[in-house]
């Protein structure tokens, strides 16, 4: 009879945490239902507004360049004031953008929307990540770090293929989308409120908005492999929102909006489908595997380009995107080695930091060369990216060292 109380205190937590997990999640594929929604629009906004590739590159690059300035600033924030506020208000920022991106009938527009996008973005990124780590059950060990990490992928895959959908058979095709992403926002917003807080607030909150980059030291080693692998895979998630909305019209002959939210999604799908196969192995073997296949996938994808084939295009980006899921989720695995509550805000800030400056710097150099290259000569140097940084992967993947983690 002594027993019953404290089990049934127990199996209150699991269910308060459980709720938190599932609330955070389903937050995060908010978060980037948004961000992914605009993707099939941007060849109205070229058709109807007369946007260029490089403006629409530009408009990757704000929000790129919002969400590095949130990571740098806010990045440790949650640690002090909790994981909730801050998830709230990222959401807030975004249901303000997508208010914003209802009316786009010039360039600036769209930018500034874009930029909201990456304010809030940023907030979510690193917060609702670390949120998911802390609320995550124990078993299966790979559930944190596929969760945090493929998350994101899931949300611009689902935020694509609806878009997509409603753009091609909805009414309001510049505008639908927008209110349905509202919509999960605020009960995203509502279920996190309702949720339970996993950090206990403490001093130093204004401190923490000094910009600072850190790891604790056990995996600062994993650092550099980590990198090349976000560096690579977020700069080809990039080159799929600025460049293969025109790709898909001009090089692939369709113009059907639900085919565009395909393609996208058959990059950021297959990731979260690869990462849990990234469970089977070590963090560097696992890293291996999955840059030779998202290498395999760039050579599928510049092939399909040169030949005008859709069908091997798709192909080619499912195996790209697979690959990346593997990686990425391997390299999160390995820096979230033996962390703990208060490492795993700055951990995600700098995982994201890092995912965002390859998507945000090949972006920028992609947008000035736009004007005096094709799209299909551009491929062929993210496809020279992807190539160096799995080389670099095959030969310097490490794993976390066990003994440095002590109890």
């Amino acid at each position: 009879m002594h027993d019953v109380a404290p089990v049934s205190n127990l199996h209150r937590r699991d269910r308060t945490l459980t709720l938190a997990f599932v609330s955070a999640v389903i937050a995060l594929v908010a978060t980037f239902s948004a961000v992914g929604s605009t993707i099939p629009l941007f060849n109205i906004y070229r058709a109807e507004e007369g946007f260029t590739n490089a403006g629409i590159s530009l408009t990757v690059v704000a929000y790129s360049a919002a969400t590095l300035g949130t990571l740098l600033v806010l990045g440790r924030l949650s640690n002090h004031v909790g994981r909730r506020p801050l998830a709230i208000a990222g959401l807030g920022l975004l249901v303000l953008a997508c208010l914003l991106l209802l009316s786009v009938h010039d360039i600036g527009i769209l930018m500034a929307g874009r930029l909201l996008m990456g304010l809030g973005a940023g907030l979510g990124s690193s917060t609702l990540t670390a949120y998911i780590v802390d609320a995550a059950p124990t078993r299966p060990a790979w559930l944190a770090s596929v969760a945090s990490s493929q998350t994101v992928m899931l949300g611009l895959a689902v935020g694509a293929v609806t878009s997509g959908a409603l753009v091609q058979f909805g009414p309001w095709p510049r505008d639908l989308i927008y209110l349905v992403v509202i919509s999960l926002l605020l009960l995203s917003a509502a279920l996190v409120a309702i949720s339970p807080e996993t950090v206990i607030s403490t001093p130093g909150g204004w401190r923490s908005l000094r910009p600072s980059v850190r790891l604790p030291v056990r995996i600062r080693h994993l650092l550099p492999v980590a990198a090349a692998v976000f560096l690579a895979t977020w700069a080809t998630g990039a080159f799929y929102q600025a460049f293969v909305p025109a790709l898909v019209e001009d090089q692939l002959h369709t113009h059907n909006s639900l085919i565009l939210g395909l393609v996208f999604a058959a990059y950021m799908g297959p990731s979260a489908l690869g990462a849990p196969l990234g469970g089977r192995f070590s963090p560097a073997a696992a890293q291996r595997l999955g840059m030779i296949t998202f290498l395999a996938g760039w050579i599928g994808i510049i092939t399909a380009i040169a030949t005008g084939t859709l069908v091997l295009f798709i192909a080619a980006t499912v195996v790209g995107g697979a690959g990346q899921g593997i990686a990425i989720s391997a390299a999160t695995r390995g820096l979230l080695y033996g962390s703990t509550l208060s490492d795993r805000a700055p951990i995600f800030a700098v995982v994201y930091l890092l995912s965002y400056s390859g998507a945000t710097v090949p972006s920028l150099i992609s947008a000035r060369l736009s004007g005096t290259f094709s799209v299909p000569h551009i491929s062929l140097g993210y496809g020279g990216l992807a190539l160096i940084a799995t080389l670099f992967t095959v030969f310097a993947a490490r794993n976390p060292q066990t003994h440095s983690v002590k109890g």
